[in-house]
């Protein structure tokens, strides 16, 4: 089965926090370094969102 490589880390404003988005089948889930894992999400982009939302990062404007 094809998975698509992984994001690179979201950039980490806070130290010891390390955010990546990993493929499981046709799901893609936020992981950080701290052990959080964010929900299985259809959506690449909102499995971002939620790395973002767990470093306390501010959306990016369009």
């Amino acid at each position: 089965m094809y998975q698509d490589p992984a994001d690179p880390p979201v950039h980490n404003p806070s130290p010891g926090h390390t955010t990546t988005t990993v493929e499981r089948g046709s799901f893609c889930l936020a992981r950080c370094s701290c052990g959080w894992s964010g929900a299985a999400r259809r959506s690449r982009d909102r499995a971002r969102t939620d790395a973002r939302e767990h470093l306390g990062a501010p959306e990016p404007q369009d």
